[in-house]
């Protein structure tokens, strides 16, 4: 030891400390540009293209955003999260591109063009299309560059130089080269049959295209007087039927009934105000309806009268009193009706008298599908407006009359209120409007009310109401046997498949059984579980890997119970329908050489070339223009995306190419997912992608969904600014994204927080390594119990890691990470080790063996922590191994050293370490010991030596005992390391290990 004269010696420039210039501060929003240039400059994607060649491959298809405004949270959650998966890929060996894309069609972007008309007040229709697609194309692309530059502002690495968009003329060639492809093989029909339709963008919509909103509607019950029934003492009555769209009472054309239901007839009775009969019987509410019984479910009697008497209470009797009335409904005992002898009756319209369409008979019909749950049990059917409805009258010969245009108007020539509308309106639908108006006069309106509330579809566009409307549209049947061999096994990719070489297809509608709106699922793994798009896609749905597990169900009770698929929009700006119609027969053209002529079109031309062709010289000589109807509905952009893996993933890697992964949130069951499984499963009779992952939604830090209205939107932009782009990956990392996520102020200060442990430790570790050179290593064998035991735990990580990385689990991920950061680095082997790497000599073994440990874990962590801290992954890279063309994105996942197993109980170790931390904890408060190198310490069992022990626990010594005890040491404290230790006579004087080091 020293002598007493060095008891007073600063000692702190003989001291190891660590030497960095990595800043604590991270300056993320300043720093992260430049690193994007840098990354640019030297061609950081293309470099990966280029090292991974060969390497197994995996494949992220991008499902594309419509290119129509700044990015909000939910593209950065989803652009963050693809980009962690597939640099993650990368980092595991494989070669994983990313080509981000853009949809770049249909109405989300045709509507803010036609914002522009509107506000110019200029009419969309009286523009040519060609000019009109132009404008939309210009305002895509200029949304396409603006979104560009703010997914790469978030660290996204990907082709950004040529990305894919639906509106390149490549990709509207291939689109309608896959629609062709449905059309030869007899996938396609066009009929006239409901769907959704939108008065407002005056379109049919997807169902992807829906949202559902709570509204209060009208509810009516309403009279259709029975003519002819072979029950007898029906002829006379009045079958009630219950409606919340009294518009739909001008397209009546039947009623339904449900065979098992029980139904039985009721007669009206007032009960006391005897006076007021007069006045009641008068009124126009009961005009004459109250003289004949009433037909009704048994099982809703007592829900009519409660209906029946809201509207007796609106009739004003003060003329009489205002007496006590009261309203029953009295059962005739002798009539007993089981829903299946309904079957020959016929009842007349209410509006009868007007003649025409409204005078002919009304049939009762069977339906499978009429409950008791609501209403009367009695349906009333308007083909026009419901599946159901349509279905079901169908099979019965009866057929929609379109009577209500694409405003949502009643066409001018219909005889009751005709040109009158909208539909939508809630004031012509009211109790007091024209529909109801009429009704009353015609003694047929038993209750109206206009408090009704229930959920009902709007456009996600526009907001607006829409309806069920039944116009010609396009169909991609879900039920009708598909042809075998399916188009890309073996043919070409538009071959026939009937046999023919040319010729027309039939359009009749493939309907299935009109009784059952919803025909049953086909047996999947039976001989004909392939006979059908249903039994493919959902055959696709087994075979598809599926996270989180349980979405399964929800893309399979889509499938199972998904209608045909409309795939024509009665819009401007799309991929148009590009075939020929026999205006004879009503078929459409079938014949490759046509079709091959089309498709040279789109290809150098794009898809404006339909709308300004020549479509003589298309037809060929074979056939006369005049002959034909030019379809120019456009495709439903669902079809669009749903064919990207046809021009991206099959164009770019090869035909036989498949995604690995299509990663959305989950809207896109009903949505991208679902119409690229039917596209795929129609043409290739398989999926296009081997997994799908689904994340949730990013809500506001309350829960709630971001809405301007309710200024709660949280901005990515802004944060980027402020925080930086790490700060935003990593939130999503640690999120449980497969559920709806919050973010808010004290969420992400909750991730400050994080980061900043994160960008601590490799500051430790770059400080540590500082001067560090190969000659200095240790081999595993060689080290001391405790760096071997940190590399056991490394290696835990590292699988841990890869298994999570492999699973698609950031959340586990990013805290197995920053766990093992925090806990197993920063308070336990950094703050043991620190009196080694600050004291010992550089030529020890023991701080030479917890340097190349250090070694091992710089290159681990930032390998581990590039996925997701893509930005300061590269910093900390740089600071330590600066290069112009290098890059941590360039690296591989770490190869761990082997032999790092140790003897030691390190789990009771740890245990007891917790547990003398935790005893000394109260001295340190009450200032008896300053720090825990005073503190003497007992334990019982004691796991390792007292000396081992307390170089682990940073205390004075530790002895055995039967309890754990603490006191302050007797020992006197080294003038450089701080240690109580017995060999130092004096505080100040140097423990024999730092006499040697100081010399």
């Amino acid at each position: 030891m020293t002598d007493a004269t060095d008891s007073q010696r600063d000692y702190r420039d003989t001291v190891f400390l660590p030497k960095t210039d990595f800043p604590m501060k991270a300056g993320l929003a300043q720093k992260e540009p430049a690193i994007l240039e840098r990354w640019a400059k030297i061609g950081l994607y293309q470099k990966l293209r280029e090292a991974r060649a060969g390497r197994e491959t995996f494949l992220l298809h991008d499902g594309p955003p419509y290119a129509n405004g700044d990015i909000h949270m939910g593209h950065a959650m989803n652009k963050i999260l693809k980009d962690i998966v597939v640099r993650s890929q990368t980092l595991l060996g494989k070669d994983a591109p990313y080509v981000p894309g853009w949809d770049c069609h249909g109405l989300p972007i045709e509507w803010k063009v036609e914002e522009a008309y509107r506000a110019k007040k200029l009419n969309k229709d009286e523009v040519d299309p060609v000019a009109f697609r132009a404008e939309c194309r210009a305002y895509a692309e200029k949304w396409v560059g603006v979104q560009r530059g703010q997914f790469e502002r978030l660290g996204v690495m990907g082709d950004w130089a040529t990305p894919y968009l639906t509106m390149n003329y490549q990709s509207e060639a291939i689109i309608a080269g896959e629609l062709l492809k449905f059309a030869e093989s007899g996938q396609l029909y066009r009929g006239a049959k409901p769907v959704m339709w939108s008065p407002v963008e005056k379109t049919a919509l997807a169902e992807a295209e829906v949202e559902y909103e709570d509204v209060v509607s009208t509810q009516i019950d309403v009279a259709f007087q029975i003519v002819e029934s072979p029950i007898a003492g029906l002829e006379g009555a009045n079958a009630v039927i219950w409606t919340t769209t009294p518009w739909t009472i001008p397209v009546n054309q039947a009623l339904a009934y449900g065979p098992e239901v029980d139904y039985v007839l009721v007669h009206p009775v007032l009960v006391g105000g005897e006076a007021a009969w007069g006045i009641i019987h008068a009124h126009p509410l009961y005009n004459g309806w109250f003289d004949r019984p009433v037909l009704v479910a048994a099982a809703l009697v007592e829900a009519l009268k409660a209906r029946l008497k809201v509207s007796l209470k609106n009739i004003d009797l003060s003329a009489v009193g205002s007496p006590e009335v009261d309203l029953d409904l009295e059962i005739d005992p002798d009539v007993s009706i089981k829903g299946a002898d309904l079957s020959g009756t016929i009842a007349r319209h209410p509006m009868h008298k007007l003649g025409g369409f409204f005078a002919r008979p009304r049939p009762f019909l069977p339906g499978d599908f009429v409950t008791t749950d609501t209403g009367t049990g009695l349906v009333h059917m308007a083909p026009d407006h419901g599946e159901d409805d349509f279905l079901l009258c169908k099979a019965h010969g009866i057929d929609p009359v379109f009577a209500v245009d694409g405003a949502g108007m009643y066409r001018a020539d219909w005889l009751w209120l005709g040109g009158q509308g909208s539909v939508i309106n809630k004031k012509f639908v009211a109790s007091d409007g024209p529909i109801c108006t009429d009704l009353r006069e015609a003694g047929a309106l038993l209750a109206a009310t206009d408090d009704f509330a229930h959920s009902y579809p709007h456009s996600w566009r526009s907001k607006a109401k829409i309806i069920f409307r039944a116009t010609p549209q396009w169909f991609i049947p879900m039920d009708t046997p598909t042809p075998s061999p399916l188009v890309g096994e073996g043919r070409g990719p538009l071959a026939q498949a009937s046999g023919k070489d040319e010729g027309d297809v039939s359009l009749t509608p493939p309907h299935p059984s009109a009784a059952s709106p919803l025909p049953p699922s086909p047996t999947r793994g039976e001989g004909d579980n392939r006979a059908t798009l249903r039994g493919i896609a959902l055959d696709a749905i087994e075979n598809t890997r599926w996270v989180p597990e349980r979405s399964i169900n929800r893309i399979r009770s889509m499938v199972e119970g998904r209608p045909d698929w409309v795939i024509s929009r009665q819009r401007a700006w799309g991929v148009p329908i590009a075939l020929y119609v026999n205006r004879a027969t009503g078929d459409y053209l079938r014949d490759p050489e046509v079709n091959a002529r089309i498709l040279q079109a789109f290809t150098t031309g794009g898809a404006d070339a339909w709308f300004q062709a020549d479509h003589q010289a298309l037809l060929g000589e074979k056939y006369a223009l005049a002959d034909y109807e030019v379809i120019t509905d456009i495709l439903d952009v669902w079809f669009d995306s749903g064919s990207t893996h046809a021009f991206v993933v099959e164009a770019r890697y090869g035909q036989d190419a498949r995604a690995d992964l299509y990663l959305e949130g989950s809207d896109q069951h009903r949505g991208w997912f679902q119409s690229s499984l039917l596209e795929s499963c129609g043409t290739r009779g398989r999926a296009p992608y081997g997994a799908v992952l689904t994340h949730g939604f990013a809500l506001d830090g309350n829960g709630r969904k971001m809405s301007k209205s309710l200024g709660n939107v949280v901005d990515p932009l802004k944060i980027i600014g402020e925080s930086g782009a790490d700060i935003l990956r990593l939130w999503v990392a640690q999120t449980d994204y497969f559920e709806d996520v919050r973010i808010g102020k004290e969420v992400l200060a909750g991730t400050g927080d994080t980061y900043r442990k994160l960008r601590n430790t490799f500051r430790y570790l770059l400080g540590a390594l500082d001067g560090f050179e190969e000659s200095e290593k240790v081999a595993v064998a060689e080290m001391p119990e405790l760096e071997r035991y940190v590399l056991a735990k490394l290696a835990e990580l590292d699988g841990e890691l890869r298994a999570a990385a492999e699973g698609f689990e950031f959340n586990r991920y990013s805290r197995a990470l920053t766990d093992f950061a925090n806990e197993d680095l920063s308070a336990f082997f950094f703050d043991i080790r620190k009196d080694c790497l600050y004291c010992d000599a550089p030529s020890d073994p023991k701080r030479r063996a917890y340097r190349t440990v250090l070694d091992t874990l710089f290159h681990a962590l930032v390998r581990y922590a590039a996925p997701i801290l893509s930005f300061t992954a590269e910093e900390v890279w740089q600071a330590r191994f600066p290069s112009e063309e290098g890059s941590v994105h360039l690296l591989d996942w770490p190869v761990l050293p082997e032999g790092a197993a140790t003897s030691a109980d390190w789990a009771a170790i740890r245990a007891l370490r917790q547990t003398v931390t935790e005893a000394i904890e109260p001295y340190r408060r009450e200032k008896t010991i300053r720090s825990s190198l005073e503190a003497e310490v007992t334990a019982p069992n004691l796991p390792l030596s007292g000396d081992a022990l307390a170089e682990l626990f940073i205390v004075s010594k530790v002895s055995d005992g039967e309890n754990v005890t603490v006191t302050p040491t007797g020992r006197h404290k080294c003038g450089r390391c701080w240690r109580h230790l017995p060999e130092v006579a004096e505080d100040g004087l140097l423990c024999d290990r730092c006499a040697e080091v100081v010399g």
